[in-house]
């Protein structure tokens, strides 16, 4: 079995749901959205849409206590990182982005879905060798040197910007992240329609990828790679694998790794919240990724920068449970929670009672249950029961449905999975 560098010690595999939570920022990017980055989408803006990458190398963790080299983007005036920054922008921007090569081969970046898009002022077009063979998919930039692209954004929707050379080894490596384009005098909306309105703070990236670790071996020691014995062991969000998907974005743990993917939310309410959340989901992988949520569809409204309307307008978007992410492509979805606003108490009563011991199903030692079907209702667990959950708040898997891609090199609940929470109507209070 190739492995990169194992690390000394077992890194603590889980940690309580709560703890995770109350962890703070570690670091703030310049330009995010938000001045609290510790969930959802963190963004890097400029005021003239213009960005500037470093293509280079850096080492990534995983919850088994394994070391991976990797290839990725990153802010030029920060530190390495997987996936590569999330870049904003707002459709009709003038985009430029910078590429600078760090990497010991030459390498680039594509924009699928963006059009006129120039390298160094020049049409950006596949390049050849002297015997007429594909080098790349765009013009590069090589060893220490750089390249220049602009283009004018398209239409609103999230789309990945990706290596176009060597395209099979780069992305593996990890070259790839998300670019989100925003309509015009709507950053609460997804696309140019008002029903794709979403409530401001509650957008999340699920940038979905797989690793082999052997190709990253032989990267590392500049060996030859054998594509055909090709197996992916990780499946990542976010450059990710469950349980580190719910930590915090910068948790200090996962220096490398920025984006966390715990999707965090409260009940549908028509004054108080009125407006669902956004998931945009990426595919920077080789195969479907069907992701799957628990408790609640999800509806999708965007694909690959498309609005789900009909020739006249009509709404074409449409509920669903299990969300197929082909590779390269870009799938944009709303959701919300919608709980029981009225019950009978005669005939649901709060707190609902607890079966007896014998007649319980405990997940060893640990839950996130609060043994009440009620939000903001929390009942007592066993004594020896460890409860993660803080004031009856819900907890739903939501993961890779290909269940392979829901593990850590073969070992199960891992991989491409995170948790999706949904609070009280009146806020959370640890009890």
């Amino acid at each position: 079995m190739k492995l990169s560098r194992r690390i000394s010690r077992r890194r603590v595999a889980m940690f309580s749901v709560a703890s995770i939570l109350a962890l703070g920022t570690v670091a703030v990017w310049p330009n995010s959205a938000s001045a609290d980055s510790s969930e959802g989408m963190e963004c890097q803006t400029n005021a003239h849409s213009t960005f500037s990458l470093t293509a280079s190398d850096g080492y990534i963790s995983t919850p088994d206590g394994n070391s991976i080299y990797m290839w990725s983007y990153r802010n030029s005036s920060g530190g390495f990182q997987l996936p590569g920054p999330t870049l904003c922008v707002t459709s009709g921007d003038a985009v430029t982005i910078v590429l600078h090569n760090a990497l010991p081969e030459a390498t680039s970046v594509v924009f699928p879905g963006q059009t006129g898009v120039k390298a160094n002022g020049n049409p950006a077009q596949p390049q050849f060798d002297t015997g007429g063979s594909l080098i790349s998919l765009v013009q590069s930039a090589p060893f220490d040197g750089s390249v220049t692209y602009t283009f004018t954004a398209g239409s609103p929707g999230t789309y990945l910007y990706e290596s176009g050379t060597d395209v099979n080894k780069q992305v593996q490596m990890g070259m790839y992240g998300a670019l989100v384009v925003r309509p015009v005098g709507h950053p609460d909306q997804v696309n140019d329609r008002a029903d794709s309105r979403f409530t401001l703070g509650k957008e999340y990236v699920f940038l979905l990828s797989e690793v082999d670790p052997a190709v990253h071996v032989d990267v590392e020691r500049n060996q030859p790679i054998d594509w055909k014995t090709y197996t992916a062991r990780y499946f990542m969000i976010n450059g990710r694998s469950m349980p580190d998907t719910i930590a915090p974005n910068h948790a200090s743990w996962l220096p490398s790794q920025p984006y966390g993917a715990l999707v965090h939310i409260k009940p549908y309410d028509s004054v108080s919240n009125p407006y669902p959340a956004t998931i945009r989901y990426l595919n920077a992988g080789t195969v479907n990724y069907p992701f799957h949520p628990h408790g609640s569809d999800e509806r999708v409204i965007n694909r690959d920068g498309h609005p789900l309307a009909g020739p006249t307008g009509q709404d074409l978007s449409y509920l669903k449970y299990d969300i197929d992410v082909g590779p390269g492509q870009g799938v944009d979805v709303l959701m919300d929670w919608r709980d029981v606003e009225q019950w009978n108490p005669a005939t649901n009563p709060i707190p609902t009672q607890i079966p007896a011991i014998t007649d319980q199903l405990l997940p060893g030692s640990d839950t996130w249950f609060s043994e009440s079907g009620y939000l903001g209702t929390k009942n007592a667990l066993p004594a020896y029961t460890t409860s993660n959950n803080q004031c009856g708040e819900y907890y739903h898997i939501a993961h890779s449905h290909a269940l392979e891609q829901s593990t850590n090199y073969g070992a199960a609940f891992g991989g491409m999975m995170t948790l999706f929470r949904v609070d009280p109507p009146s806020g959370c209070t640890a009890q």
